[in-house]
């Protein structure tokens, strides 16, 4: 294995830049031919070294073709953003600075950037100055990392020390969430020992959307769960009351906002997340609407001294100075410089281009909607973001046509079940889809709803 980074590091790069070209006018769901090509892969544990650009040349024509156009202008599924030119290629190269970015001494260019895009990230979704936050993984360990700060402070309030003496013998914390809760969370409240289903589910509307009227009394320590962008339909819960409520009651309010935390920073939208800077804690994805590379959730707490007491820790060999240390914040010790990318993305687009970005996937989720309503099919959904659910008729023939659209390749949809009616989920999320391409992928969904004999 020799020590010439040049010629791998460079073919990586050209054939990267290619896939992301040729990913404009490629099929989005890899043919049948592409994945069963990916058994190439499937050998025994080589006996010796592999060139290095032996390697990137197997990965890029073996699995390259089996990707799932996700990069692309036209995957509509599971809310994923594409990435920005200026995060792909601040990614690289912090993958080649290969920082572990958990201390100020151990990485003085990745904390300050940290702490940079967190002052941006505040500003930017409009959340109170001063706040804490951690850069994590994704949704789930972004609702992990304010929920665990939320129940430390919630049962010391209580008279409780958590990190001392653990959940054995602690006073029980009340937990309220939507009716549309996100599995994500539920999850969180599972790892973090509150269990996933030993909660109070509120009802809610045709949207997803909590009913404000009437509230349950809310009892001994509490945390109120609410919506910024339900998953499905993209509605927002009505924060001020719902918030006005808990604080009444000594209880904590959680933001779980994954993508619809960005409506707050265009103007045309920033009206949907009214009253949700009064909560106490926030999370959101950044590989959502941000649009960077994979992994890359936000957690943020008002007080970033709660955050710390229920993340941080000592040790002889880990050094503190003046800056603000990212290890103090987050669950891991060891983690990539995801800062590096997000800040980047904020550089690159500026305010005005987030608002752009962001506005535009807007107007192509309502142009899909519009024309796929003139087509006849049923739009379950008030389109108030950037989600779109419509069906096809009866359960069997949306889920066929769905399966169609995906083999047929122009676009990516998937399915989904919203208060009880299956249908298809498109959700608009990238920087790279345009009004061409909404037109693209209506004429195909609309000819292969024919096909598969569906009539207006």
């Amino acid at each position: 294995m020799g020590n010439d980074l040049s010629d791998p590091l460079q073919s990586a790069a050209s054939r990267a830049a290619r896939y992301l070209e040729e990913i404009q006018t490629r099929r989005v769901r890899p043919s049948a031919e592409a994945i069963g090509g990916l058994a190439r892969f499937l050998e025994p544990m080589p006996e010796g070294p592999t060139d290095a650009g032996e390697v990137v040349r197997l990965l890029d024509e073996i699995g390259s073709p089996g990707t799932t156009g996700m990069a692309g202008p036209r995957f509509f599924g599971f809310v994923i953003g594409g990435v920005l030119p200026a995060a792909l290629g601040a990614n690289w190269l912090a993958s080649a600075w290969d920082q572990n970015a958990g201390l100020f001494a151990a990485t003085p260019v990745a904390t300050v950037l940290e702490e940079v895009a967190l002052t941006w990230l505040v500003d930017a979704l409009g959340l109170p100055a001063g706040c804490g936050a951690a850069f994590v993984t994704g949704g789930t360990m972004a609702n992990f990392t304010a929920l665990a700060a939320a129940r430390d402070k919630v049962l010391k309030d209580a008279g409780w020390n958590v990190e001392r003496d653990g959940l054995f013998g602690a006073p029980p914390v009340e937990v309220v969430v939507g009716g549309e809760v996100h599995p994500s969370l539920k999850k969180a409240l599972g790892m973090l020992g509150m269990g996933r289903e030993r909660v109070t589910a509120l009802p809610v509307d045709d949207q997803g959307r909590i009913i404000a009227e009437p509230l349950p009394k809310l009892h001994g320590p509490a945390i109120v769960c609410i919506q910024a962008g339900n998953v499905n339909t993209g509605a927002f819960d009505p924060a001020r009351e719902l918030i006005a409520w808990a604080h009444a009651a000594g209880a904590w309010v959680h933001v779980d906002g994954a993508f619809g935390l960005w409506a707050a920073a265009t103007p045309g939208l920033e009206h949907l997340v009214e009253g949700f800077d009064g909560a106490d804690s926030w999370a959101t994805d950044a590989h959502k609407w941000l649009n960077v590379p994979y992994d890359s959730g936000l957690a943020f707490v008002r007080n970033p001294e709660t955050l710390r007491a229920a993340m941080g820790l000592t040790a002889a060999y880990l050094p503190e100075g003046e800056h603000r240390e990212p290890a103090q914040y987050t669950p891991e010790l060891s983690r990539r410089a995801r800062g590096v990318e997000i800040w980047a993305a904020l550089k690159s687009l500026g305010r005005s281009g987030l608002a752009e970005m962001i506005d535009r996937d807007c107007r192509c989720a309502r142009q899909f909607a519009d024309g796929l309503a003139r087509a006849g099919f049923e739009i379950l959904n008030e389109i108030v973001l950037n989600q779109v659910l419509v069906a096809f008729g009866a359960p069997e023939t949306t889920r066929r046509v769905i399966e169609a659209v995906q083999e047929e390749g122009t676009c990516w949809c998937g399915p989904t079940v919203w208060q009880g009616r299956t249908a298809m989920r498109i959700s608009v999320s990238s920087w790279r889809t345009t009004e061409e391409d909404v037109e693209k992928s209506l004429e195909a969904i609309v000819r292969v709803a024919r096909n598969s004999g569906v009539s207006a």
